[in-house]
């Protein structure tokens, strides 16, 4: 019998709104539970136990047929996130997908490493800075990228709010050599119920660009969170 996974959410079609994907037409899948409380997790409904009461469970084939179902039939990339993704078994569902044309994007921030990761199409590795108040285990990170292998596309992505966690992006760029970086700006009013702070977000971002090009950090690319610019914290999209 297959091991049902709990979700938070299953939604779509949107874009995905950062990384190497941003803008890719996606539907989203995304897991609940999380071995990170992150000081500025946009996803503490996905997260947090208090929350467990909106939580469900479902089987791949229920998530592949709710899947197909918001994508018409169509194969779209499916984005796997959380909470941590990483936590369930998603293999079944990765072969269930890809049997139907389907293919996979997953963000994790490297802390779990999974054999199945080589099964991912694109795998984004964000590592949390000091500014989430986490700490990262490096060793855990490139094991992440290990087991992902060469046909996995992977990148890193790291979220930065200041100087420290600028400083730590370039850290996790020397672990992952061989992998491209993403730097995002921090949104720092991140709840669903509050207004996101779009001009400080915008403020944030061109800091970060003029950093980077200061520094001729001529390697990493600076994104904005997209979603965040055209909705705001509206969850769902």
């Amino acid at each position: 019998m297959s091991k049902k996974i709990q979700l938070s959410e299953i939604f779509g079609p949107t874009i995905q709104g950062e990384g190497a994907l941003i803008g890719q037409p996606t539907i989203f899948v995304r897991t609940a539970g999380c071995d990170y409380r992150c000081d500025w997790c946009d996803t503490l409904y996905a997260v947090d136990t208090i929350h467990a009461d909106q939580w469900y469970k479902a089987t791949a084939a229920e998530i592949m047929t709710e899947v197909e179902r918001l994508s018409n039939n169509t194969p779209l990339v499916v984005t796997l996130s959380g909470g941590n993704p990483a936590m369930p078994d998603l293999e079944e569902l990765l072969d269930l997908g890809h049997a139907k044309g389907y293919r996979f994007a997953m963000e994790t921030q490297g802390s779990l490493a999974r054999p199945w990761f080589a099964k991912i199409d694109y795998l984004t590795l964000s590592p949390k800075g000091p500014s989430s108040l986490m700490k990262t285990d490096w060793q855990k990170l490139k094991e992440c990228r290990n087991f992902a292998g060469e046909n996995t596309q992977t990148s890193l992505k790291v979220v930065v709010f200041d100087e420290t966690d600028y400083d730590y992006a370039r850290q996790a760029a020397l672990a992952l050599p061989d992998v491209p970086v993403y730097l995002q700006p921090g949104n720092h009013r991140p709840n669903a119920e509050d207004a996101a702070d779009i001009e400080g977000v915008l403020d944030r971002l061109k800091w970060l660009a003029e950093k980077v090009a200061q520094d001729e950090w001529y390697e990493a690319k600076v994104l904005p969170q997209l979603h965040v610019l055209i909705w705001g914290n509206e969850r769902g999209v």
